[in-house]
């Protein structure tokens, strides 16, 4: 279920990142340490049983997505897909009051960040009655979850058995496909997990071949957040190249900068694709009069040419796990239309198109 402020997970790659685990206690520090030897040195097969707490949405779908969804026993209050998962107890709430704008959401950030503040906690009392033995979390940054610091001392804190923490950390491709491989072998479904993986990469690599073939490669400009305005890092450089397009400003494994004005206007982006981190196709939608005062409108070839695409942001390119691959059909599609017909199609629901007045036109 959405938050009010829009998923929270919204600034998850910007300059915010310094915040995080260096404001956490040393003791903390030194059970986070301690529970990852415990990682290393368990090791599961397919005739035990699991408990499974995922404290990120795409955890949870890696969890599903390897066949185990049956040994979930809580997510997160952000995760939503895949539908069957949304009546199990959550384990994580978020600190932030109920905001609107983007501007507000990312001042509201900033200032728990500041205080030295989480932006997420650990329900401890349905953690504790959960009863997991397996824990999958990340430590990418404490703004997209409950900080791998936290999971750990709660852990420690509440359970006297060895529970096994999967710590995920994907800046690349290559890493979500390592993290689906990790996930499906801590719950003893390794094979589940590699076939998964084999299945994704051959999608890319038949998405990659046919952008290749195309003779134009557009500059692209990927937009994570719209006040202030940040430019998708991480897999979205990779993604783009893949989709058979030239990235702009970042590049892949980069994490997500903050643009000054002066420098967008520097940029001549052929195509501009707009996901705010967390929002929805709708909730976008609310804030498009924001693309004429944040992004130099009337400069931009792309604006002038009617290719400008906001897409859904919060199922789509910010979730690291099987669905990264849907993202990479959307982006494809926006950059190359008369050669992926098939994907704007599939991905009509999540895709709108914009023109100069900000009129939105179908994918």
């Amino acid at each position: 279920m959405e938050s009010p402020f829009g998923k929270g997970a919204l600034l998850r790659r910007s300059g915010l990142r310094a915040w995080r685990v260096h404001r956490e206690p040393a003791a903390k520090r030194l059970v986070a340490h301690a529970l990852l030897r415990h990682d290393a040195s368990i090791s599961r097969s397919r005739a035990m049983s699991y408990r499974v707490a995922s404290l990120l949405p795409s955890a949870t779908e890696i969890v599903c997505g390897v066949g185990a969804e049956a040994d979930l026993v809580g997510i997160s209050h952000e995760c939503d897909f895949p539908e069957s998962v949304r009546h199990l107890p959550a384990l994580t709430r978020a600190r932030l009051r109920p905001v609107r704008t983007s501007r507000d959401i990312d001042r509201e950030v900033r200032a728990v960040l500041q205080d030295a503040l989480a932006v997420y906690e650990i329900e401890v009392a349905r953690l504790e009655a959960a009863r997991p033995d397996v824990i999958v979390t990340q430590d990418l940054c404490d703004v997209c979850a409950v900080s791998f610091n936290d999971v750990c001392a709660a852990t420690a804190a509440l359970f006297h058995k060895e529970i096994r923490i999967v710590n995920l950390h994907p800046t690349r491709l290559d890493d979500i496909w390592a993290d689906i491989g990790r996930v499906a072998d801590a719950l003893g479904r390794a094979a589940e997990g590699a076939a998964v993986v084999r299945t994704l990469q051959a999608r890319v690599s038949d998405i990659t071949e046919r952008g290749a073939a195309r003779a134009a490669r557009p500059r692209v400009v990927s937009i994570e957040w719209l006040d202030p305005v940040m430019v998708g890092g991480m897999w979205m450089p990779e993604l783009i190249e893949r989709a058979g397009g030239i990235p702009l400003v970042t590049r892949p494994g980069d994490h997500a900068p903050t643009v000054t004005r002066d420098a967008l206007l520097a940029l001549t982006p052929d195509v501009v694709l707009i996901k705010p981190c967390g929002f929805p196709l709708g909730r976008i939608i609310e804030e498009l009069a924001l693309l004429r005062t944040s992004l130099p409108w009337e400069s931009w070839r792309a604006v002038e040419e009617g290719r400008v695409y906001v897409a859904d942001g919060n199922a789509y390119f910010n979730r690291p796990g099987p669905r990264i691959v849907e993202s990479l059909e959307i982006l494809a599609a926006c950059l190359h239309p008369e050669a992926f017909d098939d994907f704007r199609d599939k991905h009509r629901d999540s895709v709108s198109r914009v023109d100069a007045d900000l009129k939105q036109h179908a994918f």
